[in-house]
């Protein structure tokens, strides 16, 4: 055997040796992207179900403690507020600020705007209604008054609900049509 054909017997076991070792190579690069892929995938899949959830109870918790509201106003002009009054309406307040608190935390900018917004809407109509209740009302409330602002929480109450519906891809334009969205977002140091 002379010297060339050794090198051509090395050089070719190099070439198989090496095109193995660059095609796994090649294959575990590309396992990883796919591995990659499908975790991007599953986060956002995940962080979708989170805010699906968290808008589901920020939506129930904020009705709740509206209809409460409004509950606990006719209550007063009816027959007059009891203990078992005043403990259902704190528990739907309770309710409502430790699923506000977690939205802080998990929603979109655009929709913590809003359920900011019906924050401080229920958090006035409350201040009201107490007020009312204790018989030291700030000049210009009255029941009547405090009805109607307890009324406009329903129209911020459809607003935040149509743009988390937008935000997790299930609003329709029958949504955005029915329903007026604020058109300046609010002042971000405003948010509570």
């Amino acid at each position: 055997m002379d010297l060339g054909s050794v090198i051509i017997a090395v050089a070719g076991v190099a070439g198989t040796l090496g095109g193995s070792f660059l095609t796994q190579r090649a294959s575990e690069r590309a396992k990883r992207r796919e591995i990659e892929l499908v975790r991007d995938h599953e986060e956002v899949r995940e962080n979708l179900l989170l805010r699906r959830t968290c808008y589901m109870e920020l939506n129930r918790d904020a009705r709740q403690f509206t209809t409460a509201l409004n509950r606990f106003l006719h209550v007063m002009q009816e027959r007059g507020v009891e203990e078992t009054d005043r403990a259902e309406l704190d528990e739907a307040k309770r309710a409502h600020r430790d699923t506000y608190s977690q939205a802080q935390m998990i929603v979109a900018d655009d929709v913590l705007v809003l359920a900011s917004e019906v924050n401080k809407a229920l958090s006035r109509v409350y201040g009201q209604v107490k007020r009312l209740e204790r018989e030291e009302p700030e000049p210009g409330e009255t029941m009547a008054t405090v009805f109607r602002a307890q009324a406009e929480v329903w129209d911020l109450l459809r607003a935040l609900r149509t743009v988390m519906r937008r935000d997790i891809g299930v609003a329709s334009m029958s949504d955005d049509a029915s329903v007026h969205l604020p058109t300046q977002p609010a002042d971000p140091r405003s948010r509570r």
